[in-house]
């Protein structure tokens, strides 16, 4: 079982499953998790779980989101990190990182609800800021490059060290720019209508759903609520956008 217990001035107010794929925490009433206090912007930042993971993600907010008193923009989670928004913490916890079970009996940070702050009814997020907008920005069409090859690949899972990722876009308005995947989590689309998450692990690129009644799908087929490991060359369905993951070799890195 994955949670936060939120806590001000070190005493337990809530706690909050992490069982969606994405949580928004803000003051404004939509948000996953309400924070009702001015230092808290109305969409602050938000969970992203993938599986037995999380990560937290400042939503350009106006006084920041710092992880065990450290500023961040995206940070992977750890059992037992506290994320300081204002003067409130959310501590994480993880009790399969530990080898735990999901019995919330055997808890023993259960803390009661409080009026004053609980859990959203109406789940959402309204985000101006578009991932896949934001992501394709980043890169110049001077720093676009083709695939090698346009033979039919070999299908091969992703070697970590000999290799590197990217994401081209095959339709749409930034057809043909690409996005080396350098982080460990790669959110695409639009928050409130359709999400996944790349997430690098040692072993390879995982793709997952996060948000959305229309799942992605890869090489035609739809993803379920597991991740799935990209191949080389996997053809990426993003709502009305293609694009095709593919490997790099590293002696090809200036």
């Amino acid at each position: 079982m994955t949670k936060l217990i939120l806590t001000l001035e070190g005493q337990p107010i809530n706690q909050f499953k992490l069982d969606k794929g994405r949580i928004t925490i803000g003051r404004k009433p939509h948000n996953d998790i309400r924070i009702d206090n001015l230092a808290i912007s109305g969409e602050h930042a938000a969970i992203i779980t993938l599986g037995n993971d999380s990560f937290v993600e400042d939503l350009d907010s106006t006084n920041g989101t710092l992880v065990n008193g450290i500023p961040i923009k995206k940070h992977a989670l750890r059992h037992g990190d506290e994320i300081e928004i204002g003067k409130y913490r959310l501590r994480y916890i993880n009790l399969l990182a530990l080898g735990g079970n999901n019995d919330e009996d055997s808890d023993h940070e259960k803390t009661a609800p409080s009026p004053s702050h609980k859990q959203a009814a109406t789940p959402g997020v309204k985000h101006d800021d578009d991932p896949m907008a934001h992501t394709i920005a980043l890169v110049t069409s001077k720093a676009a490059h083709r695939p090698k090859s346009t033979a039919t690949p070999n299908r091969v899972p992703v070697e970590m060290k000999k290799t590197r990722a990217v994401i081209r876009i095959l339709s749409g308005q930034n057809a043909g720019k690409e996005l080396e995947l350098t982080k460990m989590l790669t959110s695409l689309g639009a928050p409130g209508s359709q999400v996944a998450a790349i997430t690098r692990r040692p072993h390879g690129y995982f793709i997952t759903h996060v948000q959305g009644a229309r799942y992605p799908a890869v090489n035609d087929r739809a993803l379920d609520a597991h991740p799935r490991q990209l191949m080389d060359h996997d053809i990426i369905e993003l709502g009305d956008i293609k694009m095709v993951f593919y490997l790099k070799q590293s002696r090809d890195r200036p």
